[in-house]
C-alpha cells in the first residue's frame, strides 16, 4: 500500500452501524433475512467500533487496528478469529461497557502468499489495555500459530493490564509470556510497536525475535514518566524515556526504527520474506537473478591495504550479496558490528561482520550481545552464517571489565560454538587475539575458514607483540626506535604473513577477493545438506 494513503482517506471508509435487531421491538418469528441482517450489523459494529474513537485515533496520526492489519497482510487475505468476543467482568462500570473484540483483533492472513498469524491491540477500546477475554484471544492465536507452524506478528498499541480486572489481567500476561517462550526458536515472532506500551505490554515484545518501532508514536517502558518523576524526581518525556530512537540506539531493545507506519510495516513484510515459516523449514529461496559467477572487482578498491585505514563494511556486503540488497538488524545499536539478512544466489544467509568504521571494529559488550543473539536466531531458523572478520581485539577499559565483558563476550562464543547451521568465516584484514577466535574461527567449529591475501591473523598486532617480546632488547639498544621497527618487521615476516594460518590448517584457503562471491556461493551450496547433532541435554546454560 502506498505511503501516500492518508488517515483521512481511511477514515472516510468508516461505517456507523445501525441499531441491532435484537435491540428493537420484534414480534413473532425471526426470519433468516432478519438474522442475517442482525449478523451483518453486529459484524459492522465489531469491525468499525465507535466512530468518535476512530476520529481520535486518526487525529493522533495513528491508524486503527484493522487498518494496520490491511497494510501488513496481502490484500483481502485476513480472516478474523473471535470478532464477537466480549469480556464478562463486573465492577467499576465494566458491566455497562462490553464492546465486541474486547480491544484486540486476532486472526491470520498471508504475506507474499505465505500464512502469517497476527494480533493487533485496538487502542480505541479501553486504551488497548489487556483483560481476561482480551488475553484469551491472544493465547488462542498464539497457540494456533505454533500448531500451524507459521510466523506470529503482534501490532502493539496497549496501555498494559486492565486495572479494573485486577489479577485476572496480570495472569493473562503470564500466559502470553509463557507462550512467547515456548514459541521461541519454533516460529518467528515479530513485535511492531505502534503506540505507548508499558509494563507487561513491553515484556512480551522483549521475548520475541524482532521489535519494530515508529518514531513519535511508539514508546516502551516498564514504568512511565509519571512514576519516574514520583520515585526519582527526574523529568523526562515519553519519547525521551522509551521512544523509538532510545530503544534502537541506546538500549538495544528495538531492532528497527522508522519514520512512519507505512514504511515500518512494509519492512516487516520484507523481513518475513527472508524467514522460514518455522524451525522445520528452510528459508524461502528467491529467483537467482544476480549471477553466481559475478566477480567482485570493487572489493580491491573498497578495502584499503593499510590495516589502520577505515572503511565501511556495508559497502563490502553490498558488493557480495545479490543485487546489493540486505536488511541490517540493529543498524543504530552496537555499530561496531554489522548483522544482516540477505541472499546469495537466491538463498537466504545471515551475515555477521566487524565494522572498521566504528571503534575500529573492536568487540565490546554491546557488539558481543548483538551478534550473539543474531547468531542464535539464524541457527534456530536454519539460516546459514557468513562471518566477515576484520577485528583488532576486544575493547579494553575499566568500564568494559567491570560491566562484564568476559561473561557477555562469552555469549558470542557460546552462540557460535552451539550453532549447527552451515558456517563460513572470511578474514579480510586483521584478526587478532581472542576476538579472532570468537568470530567463528576454525578452532570453534566453522565449516570453512577462508582469508584474503591481506589477512593478518595473530595474537596481537606486530607493534604490540614486538614491544612485549623484545622489550629488554629494545630498552638496551643505543637506538631503541630503530631496533623496535626492525623487530616489528621480523615479527610480521615470521608470524603474520598471509599464509601462516593456512600452512597450519587454521585457514582452508586464501582466496582472491575478486572471487569472494563465487567462492561463498559454491561453499554454501556444498553445505546445504549439512547435518550436525548437539549433545543430548535438556538445554545448555549460556553465559548471562
Amino acid at each position: 500500500m502506498s505511503n501516500e494513503k492518508s488517515t483521512t482517506q481511511i477514515k472516510d471508509r468508516a461505517v456507523t452501524p445501525r441499531p441491532r435487531l435484537h435491540e428493537r421491538e420484534h414480534r413473532g418469528h425471526w426470519t433468516a433475512a432478519e438474522r442475517l441482517e442482525e449478523l451483518s450489523l453486529i459484524k459492522q459494529a465489531a469491525r468499525h467500533g465507535d466512530p468518535l474513537a476512530t476520529e481520535r485515533q486518526h487525529a493522533k496520526g495513528k491508524l486503527t487496528a484493522h487498518e494496520r492489519i490491511q497494510l501488513l497482510l496481502d490484500e483481502g487475505s485476513f480472516t478474523e478469529v473471535e470478532p464477537l468476543r466480549r469480556h464478562r467482568a463486573t465492577g467499576f462500570g465494566l458491566e455497562d461497557k462490553r464492546p465486541y473484540t474486547d480491544g484486540v483483533i486476532t486472526g491470520w492472513g498471508t504475506v507474499h502468499g505465505r500464512t502469517v498469524f497476527v494480533y493487533a491491540h485496538d487502542f480505541r477500546i479501553f486504551g488497548g489495555a489487556l483483560g481476561e477475554a482480551h488475553a484469551a484471544k491472544i493465547h488462542k492465536i498464539m497457540d494456533m500459530a505454533v500448531s500451524a507452524g507459521a510466523p506470529l506478528v503482534s501490532l502493539n498499541d496497549g496501555a498494559g493490564a486492565r486495572i479494573q480486572e485486577g489479577v485476572s489481567a496480570l495472569a493473562g500476561y503470564g500466559g502470553i509470556f509463557q507462550r512467547n517462550t515456548r514459541a521461541s526458536g519454533v516460529i518467528p515472532q515479530i513485535s511492531v510497536m505502534l503506540g505507548p506500551c508499558a509494563g507487561g505490554a513491553a515484556y512480551s515484545p522483549a521475548l520475541t525475535d524482532f521489535v519494530f518501532m515508529v518514531r513519535d508514536i511508539s514508546q516502551m517502558f516498564i514504568t512511565g514518566p509519571d512514576v519516574v518523576r514520583a520515585v526519582t524526581g527526574e523529568e523526562i518525556s515519553q519519547d525521551g524515556l522509551g521512544g523509538a530512537d532510545v530503544h534502537a540506539g541506546t538500549s538495544g531493545v528495538a531492532h528497527f526504527a522508522y519514520d512512519d507506519v507505512y514504511t515500518c510495516l512494509e519492512e516487516v513484510r520484507y523481513l518475513l520474506s527472508l524467514l522460514p515459516s518455522n524451525n522445520r523449514e528452510l528459508p524461502p529461496p528467491a529467483p537467482a537473478s544476480d549471477s553466481a559467477t559475478r566477480r567482485t572487482e570493487r572489493l580491491l578498491e573498497l578495502v584499503p591495504d593499510d590495516p589502520q585505514q577505515v572503511y565501511d563494511i556495508r559497502s563490502v556486503i553490498e558488493e557480495i550479496v545479490d543485487h546489493g540488497d540486505y536488511l541490517e538488524v540493529h543498524p543504530a545499536w552496537a555499530t561496531n558490528v554489522v548483522c544482516a539478512l540477505s541472499r546469495l544466489d537466491g538463498q537466504v544467509v545471515g551475515i555477521v561482520a566487524n565494522q572498521p568504521q566504528s571503534y575500529a571494529g573492536v568487540l565490546d559488550i554491546d557488539a558481543s550481545e548483538k551478534a550473539a543473539r543474531f547468531v542464535q536466531f539464524c541457527d534456530a531458523f536454519n539460516i546459514p552464517l557468513v562471518t566477515l572478520i576484520d577485528v583488532p581485539g576486544f575493547l579494553p577499559g575499566v568500564d568494559q571489565e567491570h560491566n562484564g565483558i568476559i561473561r557477555r563476550g562469552a555469549k558470542l562464543l557460546y552462540a557460535y560454538c552451539n550453532a549447527t547451521v552451515p558456517r563460513i568465516s572470511l578474514v579480510l584484514r586483521k584478526a587478532y587475539g581472542g576476538a579472532y577466535i570468537v568470530m567463528d574461527s576454525r578452532s570453534i567449529g566453522t565449516d570453512l575458514a577462508l582469508a584474503w591475501p591481506s589477512n593478518e591473523i595473530a595474537v596481537m598486532g606486530a607493534e604490540g607483540a614486538a614491544n612485549v617480546i623484545f622489550r629488554r632488547e629494545i630498552a638496551a639498544a643505543d637506538d631503541p626506535e630503530a631496533v623496535r621497527q626492525q623487530k616489528i618487521k621480523e615479527y610480521q615476516a615470521e608470524l603474520m604473513h598471509p599464509y601462516y594460518a593456512a600452512e597450519r590448517g587454521l585457514v582452508d584457503d586464501v582466496i582472491d577477493p575478486r572471487e569472494t562471491r563465487q567462492v561463498l556461493i559454491r561453499s554454501l551450496a556444498m553445505l546445504r545438506n549439512k547435518h550436525a547433532d548437539l549433545p543430548s541435554r535438556k538445554h545448555g546454560n549460556p553465559p548471562q
